[in-house]
């Protein structure tokens, strides 16, 4: 069965940086379009970014030139770099396949923006 386990988050001051990793079993990321999602306290869970080689990716805008998200299909592991965070970043931050039916979510990884 598909598992995710994510991790990489933490407390960060605004303008910090961090870097998630996702590390997923059970299947091969590289037959998918994998992504990142996150989801704030009472917000829906919402699409960040995604990948489906080194040339194509996609953004919110919300993360545009902050976030970058990479792949390593031999280690089976999805990773975000994010920078410049700012408290709106604040939320659980998932990786799954960027399409439904998703995979089965992981626990996530909590990232809190504050100073």
């Amino acid at each position: 069965q598909a598992q995710f386990v994510e991790s990489g988050g933490g407390l960060v001051q605004p303008g910090g940086s961090l870097t998630l990793s996702c590390v997923a079993s059970g299947f091969g990321i590289s037959n998918y379009v994998m992504a990142w999602f996150r989801q704030a306290p009472g917000k829906q869970r919402e699409l960040l970014a995604s990948m489906v080689d080194g040339d194509r990716t996609n953004y919110n805008d919300s993360v545009k030139g902050r976030f970058t998200i990479s792949r390593d299909n031999a280690k089976n592991t999805l990773t975000l770099q994010m920078n410049n965070l700012k408290p709106e970043d604040t939320a659980v931050y998932y990786c799954n396949r960027r399409f439904s039916p998703y995979f089965p979510w992981g626990q996530g990884t909590q990232v809190t923006v504050s100073s």
